[in-house]
């Protein structure tokens, strides 16, 4: 069983059609309560009347925290892809009204079958969304699905939440004062309430498919990705940029399988220490799943290698495409949470705590770095620092200084005891237009699995030892840090600022726009001279007005846009439209070269993916 659990202000809905044969009959019109805990439950396969039960004394516990003793169920199919047979789901809803009622809770329940219309609001404390799942009898012995037991272990983990401050001051979450930093708070609220499905379609769906960069593919599993050619340029001069970071930090890039066994010792513990769903499939007599990380292949590379102390920190890369993570169906949405992602992944394996601690500290500002230059900055994501209280006890000194280089307030996450196979993690966190987050970068503190691995290094006295192994994404999966471009563009847009991706991420940087088609020769000139300079150029051919070829270049969040009428044959100075200034400034073609030039200093180039004439081009989004 799925809940999702809303402190409100009030619902207000109302039936409007019976969706299944079997709907309860109703005479409601539009009901409305104020002050209530509703609760969308999707009743999963395998639920009985003990998880049905079961969820009431959690509720009615949490209840209790919140002064509250009204609740609404709310039959709420979309938070589950393995419902139960509709006549169950009706019978497990109606044991858990009565169980309440039994408990003295005052209980509502929507009807049970139809399609409602409805419209919420949510209290603003960081308790007021929750996520819970109930695990029926059966399914707590034994699980139908491949589940990790890290997986399992996450859903009941207990964390206690806290704001570390770049003084080193730590506050409870609940007594810290936002005043100045909104962002953090929405972040605070979005993990403690650990509801990750999307009631509305993020703005930069929308976007990404009106730029012709990506669209969902209908003919595969969702959360796989159509790139059309604007979109794979995008991605691949990221793929390239942050690649060449890590070569620069000194990482040896490798590749290795995308499925591995089951069955090979080392890889089945780890699964089970990793919080992850995996795609599995059959090959003869071997079962085999898909990885959602490099770690398996890089980790068996290694065990394979020789090395010693003087070898160390020993830092391995691979751009992963793809990694595959089996997520729930509820919260794959956009580019904010994909089934196939491309993740750059590096390991140090490093010989004790104190030389992975200064490895850490490097990696941590390298990535701050990374993001700067794909076009996010420090204000544009939270930091979370997650760790055992044991971990915390001994390197205090150690985790406040991460705070104090990351120069903002840090969102704490502590646990009693382990759960994973780290004892250390922290991650970079986009919040979004729908105050939702997405973690960018990463980096952990393994302690398991060199031993798990078998992976050993020689010291000074020629004796072998396991090393810790740090995990190191140092920009998250590539799509990740396109959704959170096109969402900052989104905001940008709000604040009445044009909406654009970084200069040297458009796919087309520089439009020129001849007034008749006599101009067109001059146009090719001007578009060679900016090619030869490693610059995207694109001529606007068409038979259109200027004014509406000029509209769409705007649409299509076009830095530069010229438009060449009789005079420029005559003189050095171009009319040069800068989105980002918001204004015509006339310059010559060397300026507005130099200009482009200084902008995307050293990032990688690749030449303008579609046809150069814009007359010749295909459209791929209807």
């Amino acid at each position: 069983m799925r809940i999702l659990q809303l402190h409100s202000n009030y619902i207000e809905y109302k039936p409007i059609q019976k969706e299944i044969a079997i709907a309860e009959e109703t005479d409601e019109k539009t009901k409305r309560l104020e002050e209530v805990v509703v609760l969308f439950t999707a009743v999963e396969e395998g639920d009985d009347e003990t998880a049905a039960r079961k969820a009431i004394d959690e509720v009615k516990a949490f209840l209790e925290k919140l002064k509250v003793n009204r609740i609404l169920i709310y039959p709420y199919a979309h938070l589950s892809s393995s419902l139960a047979k509709p006549s169950e789901a009706l019978k497990i809803v109606r044991v858990m009204e009565a169980y309440a009622k039994t408990k003295g809770i005052e209980t509502y329940r929507a009807p049970f079958g139809w399609n409602k219309q409805f419209t919420i609001s949510i209290k603003g404390h960081p308790l007021a969304e929750q996520s819970r799942v109930i695990m029926p009898t059966k399914a707590e012995k034994e699980e139908a699905e491949k589940v990790s037991e890290a997986l399992k272990a996450e859903e009941k983990l207990v964390s206690y939440w806290y704001i570390l401050q770049p003084n080193g001051e730590m506050i409870p979450v609940e007594e810290f004062n936002f005043k100045g930093h909104e962002n953090l708070e929405k972040f605070a609220r979005y993990e403690m309430s650990k509801v990750r499905a999307s009631q509305q379609m993020p703005p930069h769906v929308p976007l990404m498919k009106r730029l012709e960069i990506a669209d969902y593919e209908a003919g595969s599993d969702p959360g796989n990705i159509r790139w059309y050619p604007k979109g794979r340029l995008v991605k691949s001069l990221i793929e390239q940029y942050v690649t060449a970071k890590v070569a620069e930090y000194g990482a040896m890039e490798v590749e290795t399988p995308v499925m591995y066994d089951f069955s090979h010792p080392s890889l089945a513990d780890y699964i089970n220490r990793f919080p992850a769903r995996q795609y599995v499939l059959k090959s003869e007599d071997k079962e085999l799943f898909l990885r959602f990380a490099a770690c398996f292949g890089q980790f068996l590379m290694i065990h394979d290698s020789q090395f010693s102390y003087r070898h160390m920190p020993l830092r391995v890369y691979e751009l992963t495409r793809y990694s595959f993570r089996r997520e729930k169906s509820g919260e794959v949405v956009g580019l904010r949470r994909l089934r196939a992602f491309t993740m750059p992944d590096c390991h140090a394996f490093c010989t004790d705590l104190e030389q992975a601690k200064k490895e850490f500290i490097t990696r941590f500002k390298l990535c701050i770095q990374v993001l700067e230059g794909i076009g996010l900055t420090r204000d544009d994501y939270e930091v979370a620092i997650r760790f055992t209280k044991d971990f915390y006890k001994e390197n205090k000194d150690f985790i406040k200084s991460l705070v104090e280089i990351f120069g903002k307030p840090a969102l704490v996450e502590m646990w009693s005891e382990p759960f994973f196979y780290f004892r250390l993690k922290w991650d970079f966190n986009f919040v979004d237009n729908q105050d939702k987050a997405a973690a960018l970068s990463t980096d952990q503190i393994d302690v398991e699995n060199a031993k798990r691995y078998e992976i050993t290094y020689i010291d000074e006295k020629g004796e072998r030892h396991y090393p810790l192994i740090l995990h190191c994404s140092p920009s998250g999966a590539v799509e990740r840090c396109i959704y959170a471009l096109l969402e900052k563009a989104h905001k940008q847009q709000r604040k009445g600022e044009p909406p654009m991706l970084p200069l040297w991420l458009s796919p087309t940087q520089v439009r020129v726009i001849p007034m008749s088609e006599k101009l067109l020769e001059h146009c090719e000139k001007i578009a060679e001279k900016l090619e030869a300079s490693r610059i995207r150029v694109d001529i606007d051919d068409r038979p259109l007005t200027m004014q509406k070829r000029v509209r769409e270049a705007e649409m299509e969040w076009i830095p530069y846009i010229i438009v060449v009428g009789e005079k420029e044959l005559e003189s050095e100075a171009l009319p040069v439209r800068d989105r980002k200034a918001g204004k015509i400034r006339k310059m010559t073609l060397k300026e507005l070269i130099d200009e482009i030039r200084s902008h995307v200093q050293d990032k990688p180039f690749k030449p303008l993916p579609l046809p150069k004439h814009v007359s010749k081009r295909p459209q791929f989004h209807g």
